[in-house]
């Protein structure tokens, strides 16, 4: 769970890719990160200071600006709709309106210069 001291800051980093179990391997060898399975299609990593995610390319992102190993930035906000009015009005795109997944509520937006970005919250 996300404190109030880190709203509107970077989170989480989330990788699409095309393998997990592949994914889970290399990182975890080359540099011991940590774990946790939330079904076939999502992974969470630990690096021991950064949580972060592998999610299937064809699961979470089909076609999207993220191909397969491109980081997704996560960021977090207290105020998710509150968050989403303020991108819309700088001009953000949104790209995946706010939907539920195991812990929380995010969306999927693009800047001004089509970057997809993402903004979860707890609540």
């Amino acid at each position: 769970m996300a404190k109030s001291g880190d709203d509107q800051r970077i989170d989480y980093v989330e990788f699409s890719v095309a393998d997990i179990a592949r994914s889970r391997e290399f990182y975890g060898k080359a540099f011991g990160w940590s774990f946790k399975d939330y079904g076939p299609s999502y992974c969470e990593f630990n690096d021991g200071r950064l949580t972060g995610g592998f999610a299937l390319e064809s699961e979470h992102n089909p076609g999207g600006a993220n191909k397969a190993g491109g980081p997704l930035v996560i960021l977090y906000a207290n105020d998710l709709a509150a968050t989403q009015q303020r991108l819309e009005s700088a001009g953000a795109k949104i790209v995946k309106p706010i939907y539920a997944f195991p812990g929380g509520r995010r969306f999927h937006f693009a800047d001004l210069d089509g970057y997809e970005l993402a903004v979860w919250s707890d609540k």
